[in-house]
């Protein structure tokens, strides 16, 4: 069975590492192209579709880094889904590779990426066989013509978030997540787009409402000053979280003296489980919706809007308004019971996704450790062998997994649950990239970058 897919593989484009050191100048580059691609697609519109089935999708936007009716329509859902499922896999033991050495690695990416190519053309002959999307002419032949658009669109994110992950900077399901929920947060945040008599825009319509007078302070308050200060407090806690590390001392094994520093973050897993989390519940939500369509009601009902009124997925979807429900005191008990089954939800699966992400990737003890022995570098006080040093390891890392999955776990939760600007998730996960980029920037040489970006960064 390995050796039919590897030959499979062999066959599926591929961008190919650098076999060069690649400077800073030429990263920014291809990120900025490959960023600059991705708005078109999410600019360029499906042919054929009717804009009324459009509105069953517009929650997914975010997370997925996707752009309703265009050929951005399913953004990174196809490789996060086939991420999910591969990390599944090879977690349960269902599928043997060893994915410490190089070969096994390349084999699990190869896989992964045959699988989002596979899923694009899935998820998108499944919106139009369910009526997600409907074709103005319903006909064979459009109904297979949006399909076309639609997995085309998806392909090609998938080979752009490739390139960026071997020659830009992090990688493209990161840098879409963060493109899709700066836009929406800036738009929701300072839009002086009229509404009625008031503004798109929070930060205009509060001065407005300054200057003009406050008629009720209580949905002042709950509508405008409470979104506000949440959204500031996730970033403050995100940014505080991420600073927060254990240091291993170690030493040069080849010259004394000389030493650095291994430092193991609190989030270790960064943003991963909390968008495979999601990434999952959205997945439920999709196919909830679909079969509600087609009167299967085994997820759920749905209102004409697509939201979630009945059934499972309603329990494992945030009430948007329970901090307002609760300042205003109109809190009823299934509004308090879904608050609780969601943060659970969050909590329980990324610490789940956590320990996967870990195991799949090449960040568990035993990677880490031969990564040190492999540069030369061992624990004070121990011996330079790669078992003792896992042994080392794994008084922190497992913990670390486990702790820094249920913390972002349960901050998404907490930022969905109080109303943040934008979407809780959408808006932890932001902050994380953004500061996950930053770091990485600045890891690359500071003489090679822009006299402007490095006085930025210095």
């Amino acid at each position: 069975m390995g050796m039919m897919f590897s030959e499979i593989l062999n066959y599926i484009p591929t961008i190919r590492y650098p076999e060069r050191q690649v400077i800073f100048k030429e990263r920014l580059v291809w990120t900025l192209i490959s960023l600059i691609i991705y708005f078109m697609l999410s600019n360029l519109p499906l042919i054929g579709v009717s804009s009324e089935s459009l509105a069953y999708f517009e929650q997914i936007s975010i997370i997925f880094g996707a752009a309703m009716g265009t050929f951005a329509m399913l953004g990174i859902g196809p490789i996060v889904t086939a991420s999910i499922i591969m990390q599944l896999l090879v977690g349960s033991g269902l599928i043997k590779v060893d994915l410490n050495t190089f070969e096994g690695r390349a084999w699990f990416q190869g896989m992964q990426k045959l699988l989002a190519i596979i899923f694009s053309f899935l998820e998108s002959t499944s919106m139009v066989v369910f009526g997600a999307l409907k074709p103005e002419i319903p006909t064979l032949e459009w109904s297979l013509f949006i399909i076309f658009q639609v997995a085309l669109g998806s392909i090609i994110i998938i080979y752009l978030d490739d390139l960026i992950s071997k020659w830009g900077i992090g990688s493209g399901v990161s840098l879409f997540i963060l493109a899709g929920v700066s836009k929406g947060l800036f738009i929701r945040s300072f839009s002086f787009t009229r509404v009625g008599e008031g503004f798109v825009g929070v930060i205009p319509q509060i001065i407005y409402s300054i200057v003009n007078g406050i008629e009720n302070i209580s949905v002042f308050i709950s509508a405008y000053i409470i979104p506000l200060l949440t959204t500031l407090i996730i970033f403050i806690s995100v940014v505080y979280a991420q600073s927060l590390r254990v240091e291993i001392p170690l030493v040069l094994s080849s010259f004394r003296g000389f030493g650095r520093k291994w430092p193991l973050k609190f989030i270790y897993t960064s943003n991963m489980p909390v968008i495979l989390a999601s990434a999952l519940l959205i997945n439920l939500q999709l196919w909830g919706q679909m079969l509600y369509n087609r009167g299967i009601s085994l997820l759920g009902s749905f209102s004409a809007n697509g939201q979630p009124i009945g059934g499972v997925v309603y329990y494992l979807t945030p009430p948007r308004t329970f901090i307002i429900d609760v300042f205003t005191s109109n809190i009823s008990m299934t509004e308090a019971l879904r608050a609780l089954s969601y943060t659970l939800y969050m909590i329980i699966f990324s610490v789940i996704f956590a320990v996967f992400w870990v195991n799949t990737s090449g960040m568990d003890a035993r990677s880490v450790a031969n990564q040190i022995v492999n540069a030369g570098m061992q624990i004070p006080g121990f011996r330079r062998d790669p078992r003792v040093m896992e042994k080392v390891l794994e008084r922190y890392i497992p913990p670390l997994t486990v702790l820094g999955g249920g913390f972002v776990g349960l901050l998404a939760a907490f930022a969905d649950l109080l109303g943040a600007l934008t979407s809780g998730t959408g808006l932890l996960l932001a902050v994380m990239i953004a500061h996950n980029m930053y770091e990485l920037i600045v890891q690359y040489n500071i003489e090679e970058m822009p006299s402007l970006l490095r006085r930025f960064i210095k």
